[in-house]
């Protein structure tokens, strides 16, 4: 029998002090993700919160208005002929079809009137507009469209506007066809109810000399209520469109942005101008019963409300792991520099003081501006966090340490935030900045003999 004693054996949490240390932290981190997903779900519930606000709003005032035409629609019989195989029996059945014709020229003047409504804290824009649309529909030859011209209902001749929302017209519409006041009636009477949606209609008397219609001009005045935007459609030959608005914050949207040379954004609000051409366009200018999406090249303006504060709270929420990580990793720095052990549950504490940084940031933020919220929350979670660490650590400089690098941080994702096309180049340099220190200032660590120092100092 051997007579060496057998030597004691190091405890496997002594041996793999350190291993176990750093695995909590970073289990800590992945379980701070859980209330970071729940803010982040109630900042979608607040957007959708303002939506819900914004389009109730639009119900009682008038929601976005998109406006298309005018469309002059004459309906014009058809024969059908059908003839039986066996008994060489023909029948002619007649239908009515619908010919519509766009202007040759239209000129839009629109003047925008906008206003800010609240409904509880949020914030809506609405306008009243006013819009001037004169134009004309040129010669045209019925014989193009293989339409005999003795076929065409001339007495039943419209003219139809399409309108979104028809609760926002605020007069009776009139227009002025031929230097004839004609006044409109609801529906646009065409037969495809996808080409213009709801809208209005009037009566008009076409002309013809011979096989070709009639040039027939037209003017007429349109106040309309709406919110959010007013697009308009290019049905003419040629469009041209005019917009003025007090509005200072526009966002030009659409299938066309305004010329260069029209466009003026200053604090006395926007002009814009377009000049769009059917060329420019995937319609004709005339057609029979055929499909017409008119609609999809609608453009305008949005009142655009630049203070998207969700937006920004949910840009700043996708940093959460970044801070708690980072703020985390100078813990344990501090820890093994001062030699004194951080318990798992007060990194938890100090996780969530983080986590409330952005419920604090969401909340300030529906009161005031993003920027004023931000350093106020901001500046709240650093005197939380930094008093925290002083009673912890009982060491000034280790706590300046880090409010200093807590103070960086939300400094750098301030910056990344109010980016807006440079916000992922910022973002990502500024992380590989982040990166690069900590290696650097890690390079010289010997971690196993770490672990036996960690196992000293705590035992």
């Amino acid at each position: 029998m051997s007579n060496q004693e057998e030597l004691p054996k190091t405890p496997f949490g002594q041996k793999h002090a350190l291993f176990i240390k750093l695995s909590f932290i970073s289990a800590i981190t992945l379980i701070l993700l859980i209330p970071s997903a729940m803010i982040k779900g109630l900042i979608t519930e607040r957007k959708q919160t303002k939506s819900e606000a914004v389009a109730e709003i639009g119900e009682k005032w008038g929601k976005e208005q998109i406006i298309t035409g005018p469309v002059l629609t004459i309906p014009y019989k058809d024969h059908l002929v059908l003839k039986n195989s066996d008994t060489e029996h023909v029948e002619i059945i007649e239908r009515v079809k619908q010919l519509h014709i766009l202007p040759e020229s239209l000129f839009v003047n629109s003047k925008i009137i906008p206003q800010r409504l609240h409904r509880g804290i949020f914030e809506v824009a609405v306008y009243d507009s006013q819009t001037t649309f004169e134009g004309n529909f040129a010669n045209f030859d019925p014989l193009t469209l293989d339409i005999n011209p003795e076929n065409l209902l001339l007495d039943k001749a419209f003219l139809s506007i399409g309108v979104s929302d028809m609760r926002g017209i605020q007069k009776q519409v009139q227009i002025a066809w031929d230097e004839k006041s004609i006044s409109f009636q609801s529906g646009t009477e065409i037969s495809n109810r996808e080409l213009l949606g709801s809208g209005i209609h009037a009566p008009v008397v076409v002309s013809m000399d011979g096989n070709t219609m009639n040039t027939s001009k037209f003017l007429l005045n349109l106040e309309l209520k709406g919110s959010d935007h007013v697009y308009f459609t290019p049905v003419g030959k040629t469009t041209h469109i005019q917009m003025a608005s007090s509005w200072t914050s526009p966002s030009f949207s659409g299938e066309y942005l305004p010329e260069t040379e029209g466009k003026i954004i200053n604090d006395d609000g926007f002009k814009a101008s377009w000049n769009i051409i059917d060329l420019n366009r995937d319609f004709p200018q005339a057609w029979t019963n055929q499909k017409q999406n008119i609609k999809a090249s609608a453009f305008g303006v949005n009142l655009f409300i630049p203070a998207d504060n969700y937006q920004r709270s949910e840009r700043s929420i996708k940093y959460a792991i970044l801070f708690i990580g980072l703020t985390f990793l100078v813990f344990f720095f501090v820890e093994i520099m001062n030699k004194r052990a951080v318990h798992p549950l007060q990194y938890i504490l100090v996780g969530l003081a983080l986590c409330l940084f952005y419920t604090l940031l969401l909340s300030i933020s529906e009161h005031s501006s993003f920027n004023f919220a931000y350093i106020l929350s901001a500046g709240m979670t650093l005197a939380l966090v930094g008093g925290y660490t002083r009673a912890i650590l009982k060491n000034t400089h280790f706590t300046l340490l880090l409010s200093g690098v807590l103070a960086m941080l939300y400094g750098f994702i301030f910056v990344v935030i109010q980016l807006e096309d440079l916000a992922l180049l910022t973002g990502s340099l500024g992380l590989f900045l982040i990166l690069g220190l900590v290696m650097y200032f890690s390079r010289k660590i010997d971690w196993y003999s770490l672990n036996e120092k960690m196992v000293a100092s705590y035992s």
